[in-house]
Order: structure tokens, then C-alpha cells, then sequence
């Protein structure tokens, strides 16, 4: 059976993560291939992540999506980074912008310059030198050839599954809607051989796309291809979600809020606020922790509070057999840094750069699941790095995670920039040098020193290249309308 080309694809599952798929394959790859889509309308949509990453930009424009189009029909606002409260200390705040902060140079990178500078009396912040930053602190946005600014989206995720569905049935797509009630394997290879709907009819295929959510109908109901947990690493285990009314003019960006026994999110929508709380069963209880996230909302709650419960981990293997698993039943990351719908995104394009036209080689399977594990345990050591980087010892919830093991790979990275002011990472991971300086000094990470290369600088020379770069920042940031304003004329929904 893993002869046979690859010619008929079965995505079992709509939402965020079958949409993103059926829209990339039915555009990109649609002309040598048969692709279905099965949901049904009975199963509810989870629907919860409505704050993005930059790189969901390159998967839109991939797709010939028009930008104006797609943020009218999803009530999107922009998103220039994430501010975090009360997450080094109670009473702290910070910004994780998604802008280049500074210039570097080949020896360092900016914090070197900055450090240095402090310590020889300049009083300005690390964040003055960054024009996203210092544009979601004074509520403005705006776009222009010469300022290329760094951005993402609040969206409605709902909205954003069905302006997807949309694009992918115009572009040949299949939607079948039904049950699966059970899946039927080859007796010899175990690959799946088809879907027996709750009607009777069976769908056979020659890959499947399991986007069935946390319970992995094929790849765990079928396959039972096992799951790796990071319970020990990141604690909480569930989330509620609720919407509230519009409130104000719409922030450029999403906030994060720390509370005793875990973190509240806060994402303005065009018409509404996307609100939640993350949080531990073991220090607190349902009910608790929805009465605390309905005593912290802006505005009047316009839904009823759902309870999520999760698990952080990941799927043993993404790809096994002949069925690939994307988004949640792929594995999941709490919704700290925004990466739910990245995650759908990166192992879409992944999917399509690894796809086996002629047949299913086990080599290319091996590839893909590589490529996903380093993936997924990056950007895993990059939440994790947020709780580790706490002083917080007013809650049992805080100290055991200030106190708690971390994987050697932080380990090593927190203790480099302590030591020496230094990020190292790799040309494929999702977080930049500046994410990672921006968390840890927002949460009192701060290098012990910098780069000596920052002391050949004449006298006098490092103050005036630290002011003309705040001064571009302040230039740029005088031209720029507010958030709300750019909106109105760029895209405001009907």
C-alpha cells in the first residue's frame, strides 16, 4: 500500500487547523491531487486562539490572500507584540514586540550596546530603541515603504475557519459533512485504508490529515501512536475562555497577566475582547479561577465561561504511517507566546515541502517528524522560560515555578545570557535573539556583562550612535496614526 502514489487526501476535521490545510493544498498543490474535507456540524469548533504571530502574514500572502479582505471578514486588529504583567515580580510590565530593537554589529548584538551604555549613565530603556514597542506603548500603528514594521493579527478565529472554507471550496475542495465512526486499517501495512461514516458510506484515501483536535481520532484512535507530556515542565493543565464587550479603542497588542495561580490573556477584537485565563488544578479550582478571570474582565461578558482542560505535549511522531496529525492532535503549547495557529501553519508548509507525489518513503516521514520535534521543543523552552524566570514567591503556584527543573538546552541559555550577555540560537528557530533578550530582562534576566567590542568605540561615540537611533524611532513614531485610525481607513469591518 506505501507504493501507491499519493493521489486522494482526506483531511478528517474542519476548525483552524483543517481549514489552513485544505486551503493550502486546494491552491498550491489542487491540480494533481483529490482532497476532501470531512466535519460535522454537530462537533464544536475549540476556537479559542485569536491572537497570531508575524509569519501567519507569509501564509496568507502565499495563499493570494488579500490582507484588507481577510481582516474586515475577521474582525482583526493589528498586533505589534505582547505585554506581560506581574510575571518577574507583582507590579512589573513589559513588552515581547516583534521589531528588530537596535543594530547590531558582527561581534554583538544590540543589548551589548545598550548594556554598555547604562552602565555609563544613559537612562533610556531597552525598548526606546524599538519602534514596534515604543508603537503598541502609545497605541499607534501604521505602514509605510521605507518603515517596514513587524506585525500579527487579533482575529476571530471562527471567522477566520470559515473565510478559509470559503477560499478552499473555491479553489476544488471536497467538504463532506458526517461522523466518523470508525476507521478501518490494511491488515498487512496498518496504514488506514478509509473512514466508515455515521451513514454508512466509507471514504478511503491515500493520506489522511488528522485535525480531529486533542483526541487524535486517527493518529491516537487508530494508529495509537503515543504521546510525549511536558506536565512536568509547564504546569498548567486548563484554560477558560470567554467574550466580553468592545472595550475602547482596540490595543496593538495582546496582554498576558499574571495572577496567583496562573496567566489571564486579553485580545481586542474589532467588535469584542478575546478573554481567558490559564491556570493549575493544583493550586486552585474551576470555579475559582472563573470567578477570578470574570472579577478582572474590562467590559460585560457577552458569553458564558468554557472550561478547557489540556495536556502540553506533543504526538510521539506527527506523520505515521499515512496519516499526518496538525494542530491540536499534533500535540499542544499553552497559548503564552500566540503559537497555536503558527504551529497549524508551520506544519502545513512543512507537509507540502516533504509531500510524497509518488509514493510514501519512510525516510520522508522520519524528516518531517524530526524537523517537528526541534520545532516544537524550541519554542517549548521559550514558555517554559517565562515562568523559570520568575522572583515571585507569594504563591505555592509561582514557587514551584521558580524553583523547578528545566531542560539543559534553557539551562544553558538563561546561564549564557546571565554570564555573558549572549543568545545563541539556530537559522530554523521561531524566536529571535531579540524575543529571547526582551523576556529575559523584562524578567530581571540581566547580563552580568558585554561584549568588549562595544569599548573601541571612541569617547563620545556610543552616546551619539544610541541617539540617533532612538531619534529614527521617535521620527518614524510622529508619522504614524493610532491603531484605531489606521483601522477605520484600512480595514474596519461592516
Amino acid at each position: 500500500m506505501n507504493n501507491k502514489p499519493v493521489q486522494k487526501v482526506v483531511i478528517a476535521g474542519g476548525g483552524s487547523a483543517g481549514w489552513m490545510v485544505a486551503a493550502a493544498l486546494s491552491k498550491l498543490l489542487n491540480k494533481s491531487l483529490d482532497i476532501s474535507l470531512i466535519e460535522s456540524e454537530e462537533i464544536g469548533r475549540i476556537g479559542v486562539g485569536e491572537a497570531t504571530i508575524p509569519p501567519l502574514k507569509t501564509f496568507n500572502q502565499l495563499l493570494g490572500i488579500n490582507e484588507q479582505d481577510f481582516m474586515k471578514s475577521c474582525q482583526s486588529t493589528f498586533k505589534l507584540g505582547i505585554e506581560f504583567k506581574n510575571w518577574g515580580q507583582k507590579g512589573d510590565s513589559y513588552i515581547h514586540s516583534f521589531g528588530e530593537t537596535g543594530k547590531i554589529c558582527w561581534a554583538g548584538e544590540f543589548q551589548h550596546f545598550w548594556l554598555a551604555g547604562q552602565m555609563k549613565g544613559q537612562k533610556e530603556a531597552f525598548g526606546d530603541y524599538c519602534l514596534e514597542l515604543k508603537a503598541a506603548q502609545q497605541g499607534k500603528f501604521g505602514m509605510a515603504d521605507l518603515n517596514k514594521i513587524n506585525y500579527a493579527y487579533h482575529l476571530d478565529a471562527g471567522h477566520y475557519a470559515e473565510y478559509l472554507k470559503k477560499f478552499a471550496i473555491n479553489n476544488g475542495l471536497k467538504r463532506i459533512e458526517g461522523k466518523i465512526v470508525d476507521v478501518n486499517l490494511h491488515s498487512e501495512s496498518g496504514f488506514i485504508q478509509s473512514l466508515l461514516m455515521q451513514d454508512g458510506s466509507v471514504i478511503e484515501g491515500d493520506l489522511f490529515v488528522d485535525c480531529t483536535g486533542f483526541v487524535g481520532r486517527l493518529i491516537e484512535g487508530a494508529l495509537h501512536t503515543g504521546y510525549e507530556s511536558y506536565g512536568h515542565l509547564l504546569p498548567c493543565d486548563a484554560a477558560i475562555a470567554v467574550q466580553s464587550e468592545k472595550f475602547g479603542e482596540p490595543r496593538p497588542y495582546t496582554q498576558s497577566i499574571a495572577h496567583d495561580f496562573g496567566w489571564q490573556w486579553r485580545i481586542p477584537l474589532q467588535n469584542r475582547v478575546g478573554n481567558g485565563l490559564v491556570f493549575c488544578h493544583r493550586y486552585t479550582t474551576d470555579d475559582e479561577a472563573i470567578s477570578l478571570l470574570l472579577d478582572n474582565l474590562e467590559s460585560p461578558a457577552i458569553t458564558e465561561p468554557r472550561v478547557l482542560k489540556y495536556h502540553t505535549g506533543r504526538r510521539i511522531k506527527g506523520w505515521n504511517k499515512n496519516c499526518v496529525a496538525i494542530g491540536l492532535s499534533s500535540g499542544f503549547l499553552e497559548p503564552v507566546e500566540s503559537t497555536a495557529i503558527h504551529l497549524i501553519m508551520a506544519s502545513v508548509l512543512r507537509l507540502m515541502r516533504l509531500f510524497p507525489h509518488q509514493q510514501i518513503k519512510q525516510s520522508n516521514i522520519d524528516e518531517y517528524n524530526n524537523q517537528s520535534k526541534e520545532e516544537m521543543e524550541r519554542i517549548r523552552d521559550f514558555i517554559i522560560l517565562h515562568y523559570k524566570a520568575t522572583e515571585r514567591d507569594d504563591s505555592p503556584f509561582w514557587r514551584f515555578c521558580k524553583n523547578m527543573e528545566v531542560p539543559e538546552t534553557l539551562s544553558h541559555r538563561i546561564n549564557l545570557f546571565k554570564d555573558t550577555g549572549r543568545v545563541c540560537i539556530t537559522q530554523t528557530e521561531l524566536f529571535k535573539i531579540d524575543s529571547w533578550t526582551q523576556v529575559m530582562m523584562g524578567q530581571r534576566i540581566m547580563p552580568e556583562q558585554y561584549h568588549q567590542i562595544v569599548d573601541q568605540m571612541k569617547e563620545g561615540e556610543l552616546g551619539r550612535f544610541l541617539s540617533q537611533l532612538r531619534a529614527s524611532v521617535d521620527r518614524d513614531l510622529m508619522h504614524m496614526p493610532t491603531h484605531q485610525q489606521f483601522i477605520n481607513q484600512y480595514c474596519k469591518a461592516h
